[in-house]
């Protein structure tokens, strides 16, 4: 069974840390709004929506604007590619989207993903997956940023960020090892060359309450110093029973032009999750009869004295060189320290058919972790011309190390539980005694990489690239030896595009990632890595008069030499490498503007996933998804924009673990709406409505338990700009 995380430091209670947080932020306020920098009032709004970094697609902004898409993107490459460009599939959730449907956390946002699920399998711990695999590809910046055991421990406010980009498929050229799932990339809100300053402030259903503090704009009077702070804080109750959330979040960055050619770019990011009454596990899904529980939408399986509670500090320095108007140099160093402590409670059996009663088989718990990273990257891009045609390169550098440390501490169980809807979250509260982090691994991967744009001829454009990587694991988790070592191993990348006109292309790519194995073979030598395999084959066209993107890709993601037991060796199992899980399927996607004030952003994927012997697999992924959002602004009354969030699934099962039953979540559609009206230029007022037909869902079958999602509620917030 995995296990939750934790901090083995105390943490200050998050209402006396939002405090600093805003204290620090009120007073960067002032910082930003000195009276040299007031001077620079009478520039136009348009001035203050944009950042300009020559030859960077991070320099793209969406806050400020209405869009749901973006011109260019980075994510898979490196290159500066536009989605026509880019030979995989590709989405972005915009500022606008986060900002119309109050997506808080990144797991709101993906759930507006096409192609993407979220497997909410507990309160503060989550899965994501896409083409049928785990997604454990993060990025911030576009550095990577290796994920242990392809889960997110609590909510990742989204209020740093400027939009979120999602490549599906294998993404190894930037990712070094991984699944052929997707990569997620967060992309950092940036200084702006103008002040400006907001304050949101959220009030919803079940005393959910947030503040939200963003001021921006240059420190001198050149404007060669400019700087952002941006802060966050909630405090919201649950529709489930004993659940309570408290967040606080600060982000302060710093970019100083120290000459006309070069950048400097420091910054920070702090977030607290504080959760009492999580869960571990969830609710039984069946009882020991093997009928389906039906538990009212509230109940919950954690006692009253169980927590979840975290912190993360993120810094990164950035150093960018242009060498000339076609090439620059960009090197960064990026640290995480993640610490985290819990007190858990997990049921390990079923309620009795005939009286609702748990009987006693819990697991108690104290589960902490301390995880530790650095990664560093070096890299050159720029514009080369060959034989007349002009193509765009880059060549780089990176390392990373990550550190991960974990103690798990249990306690007996001493009584048997009522049937859960009954329950008030009453039990004995165990002594654990203090962590003790024998579970310590840390993993080192180096990476040279180099990727390029050809314009080959007038219709015929190129993408291709390798990564060449070096592992070394070393440590322990759980009794089980970490040690692996992996030496050149080589990720190619290869994509070519055909402009059949001059608003669609067709395209073709191939792709690969490799994921290292700890089994051994009959001679003891570690397995040659899980190697993962994309195919994907298209038709991109810039469509709506040139405002929206639409794209139809037909992939197949296959995983091969995967650890399989072929016998038992003097009481060891011995394994070789076989097929794994192979998937394919279509994706269809529209993303823009597609008439004036109306933008959209929706689509379409069918799946199929099959085992090594053709059998169905993975059946708690829906073959069928559809995930939408859509705003309008109309000409006649631009104050006003209304929208709606459409998510729809169709019907998902699971094998039960202890009888031969399966456990079923019919097709489902959750449908959010929205309205915002700008009372002035300074100040808009929204309201939301979420799940608006009071949908009963479970949020995933993954695991063998489950719990519903939220029922509908309400948020209305109030927004002041400067």
């Amino acid at each position: 069974m995995s296990h939750p995380a934790s901090r083995p430091v105390g943490v200050d209670p998050l209402a006396l840390a939002v405090r600093r947080a805003l204290g620090l932020a009120t007073a960067g306020a002032f910082v930003l709004m000195s009276p040299a920098l007031l001077a620079q009032e009478s520039e136009s709004a348009e001035e203050l929506e944009t950042v300009t970094v020559e030859a960077e697609a991070l320099s793209i902004v969406t806050e400020g604007s209405d869009d749901y898409r973006v011109p260019r993107t980075s994510t898979a490459t490196k290159l500066d590619l536009t989605p026509r460009e880019t030979p995989q599939s590709v989405s972005v959730v915009t500022r606008a989207q986060i900002e119309d449907f109050n997506l808080d956390t990144i797991n709101d946002a993906l759930e507006s993903t096409p192609g993407v699920t979220v497997e909410r399998v507990e309160t503060d711990r989550t899965y994501y997956s896409s083409r049928g695999f785990e997604i454990s590809n993060l990025q911030v910046d576009g550095l990577r940023l290796p994920m242990p055991y392809n889960n997110v421990h609590g909510d990742i406010d989204t209020a740093v960020y400027d939009r979120i980009e999602v490549v599906r498929g294998a993404t190894g050229l930037m990712s070094g090892s991984g699944n052929p799932a997707a990569t997620v990339n967060f992309i950092r809100k940036r200084p702006t060359e103008t002040p400006r300053a907001s304050v949101s402030a959220t009030l919803g259903s079940r005393d959910h309450r947030r503040l939200e503090l963003d001021v921006s704009g240059p420190l001198d009077d050149e404007g060669r110093v400019r700087g952002r702070l941006v802060a966050a804080g909630l405090d919201s109750d649950s529709y489930l029973d004993r659940l309570h959330r408290e967040r606080g979040v600060l982000y302060g960055v710093l970019e100083a032009d120290l000459t006309d050619s070069t950048q400097l770019a420091l910054g920070h990011t702090w977030q607290q999750n504080d959760t009492d009454g999580n869960m571990w596990g969830a609710l039984p899904l069946y009882d020991s009869a093997g009928n389906p529980t039906d538990y009212d939408r509230s109940t919950s399986p954690a006692p009253d004295w169980s927590y979840w509670n975290g912190e993360t500090h993120r810094s990164f320095v950035e150093l960018t060189q242009r060498l000339s108007d076609d090439w620059q140099v960009k090197g960064t160093v990026t640290h995480l320290d993640m610490l985290s402590d819990t007190k858990l409670f997990y049921i390990g059996t079923v309620p009795d058919a005939s009286t609702g009663r748990i009987p006693n088989s819990f697991y108690l718990s104290k589960y902490d972790r301390h995880l530790e990273q650095w990664v560093a990257d070096l890299h050159a891009k720029g514009d080369v011309e060959v034989l007349g045609r002009h193509h765009q390169l880059v060549l780089g550098a990176d390392w990373s190390q990550s550190r991960n440390q974990q103690s798990s501490l249990y306690a007996a169980a001493t009584e048997d539980l009522p049937p859960l809807d009954e329950w008030d979250g009453s039990y004995p509260e165990p002594e654990f005694g203090d962590p003790d982090f024998a579970n310590d691994a840390t993993i080192k991967e180096r990476s040279l990489y180099g990727a390029a744009k050809l314009d080959l001829a007038d219709r015929w454009t190129a993408v291709a690239g390798a990564r060449l990587s070096w592992l070394d694991t070393v440590g322990e988790q759980y009794g089980s030896s970490q040690d692996t070592t992996l030496d050149n191993e080589l990720t190619p990348y290869a994509g070519l595009i055909y402009d059949v006109t001059d608003q669609a292309s067709l395209y073709a790519s191939y792709t690969e990632i490799f994921n290292p194995q700890t089994e051994t073979d009959r001679n003891g030598d570690y397995l040659d890595p899980v190697e993962g395999v994309s195919y994907e084959l298209g038709l991109k066209a810039d469509v709506f008069d040139g405002g929206a993107d639409a794209a139809l890709a037909l992939f197949r993601t296959e995983q091969n030499n995967v650890a399989q037991v072929v016998g038992n060796v003097g009481g060891r199992d011995v394994y070789a490498g076989a097929d794994g899980i192979t998937s394919e399927g279509v994706d269809v996607t529209l993303a823009g503007e597609l008439a004036p004030g109306w933008q959209a952003s929706v689509g379409y994927t069918y799946l199929e996933i099959e085992d090594a012997d053709g059998e169905a697999t993975n059946t708690y992924i829906p073959r069928n998804m559809v995930r939408g959002t859509t705003s309008y602004r109309p000409a006649s009354l631009d104050a006003l924009k209304v929208g709606a969030r459409v998510r729809w699934q169709d019907d998902i099962e699971r094998e039960r673990d202890r009888d031969d039953g399966k456990t079923r979540q019919d097709a489902y559609a959750l449908v959010d709406l929205m309205a915002s009206y700008d009372f002035s230029d300074s100040l808009t007022g929204s309201l939301n409505v979420n799940n608006v037909t009071d949908e009963k869902y479970l949020t995933s079958l993954k695991w063998d338990q489950g719990f519903y999602g939220a029922p509908r509620h309400v948020m209305a917030n109030l927004t002041w700009t400067y």
